[in-house]
């Protein structure tokens, strides 16, 4: 039985005299970690204690709006709900009407 073909026979970093080196090849990759469908999520409004209790019980929240589910990803990294925002204004003292 025979071993297949060496992938890295024409590697121009690996030596080609007895001995053994090793070369690193460092590469920065700036790329943000997105879920399927993170491009269409929101970030809505709960209250704080609510978000605490599902932290801890992993019980779901319910929106200002109205969505139901529970919190797992980072708030910051998605635009705010525009409906939690519109009823959080019209709750607000002096808020848009």
């Amino acid at each position: 039985m025979s071993l297949p073909p060496d992938p890295f026979e024409n590697d121009p970093f690996r030596p080609s005299g007895p001995g053994g080196s090793t070369s690193t090849i460092e590469r920065e990759e700036l790329r943000e970690e997105l879920e399927p469908g993170d491009r269409d999520r929101f970030a809505h409004y709960v209250r704080k204690e609510k978000i605490m209790e599902s932290a801890l019980s992993g019980e779901p929240v319910i929106a200002l709006c109205g969505k139901v589910w529970v919190p797992g990803r980072d708030p910051n990294k998605f635009p705010v709900c525009p409906d939690c925002k519109k009823i959080y204004d019209g709750l607000r003292p002096g808020g848009k009407e």
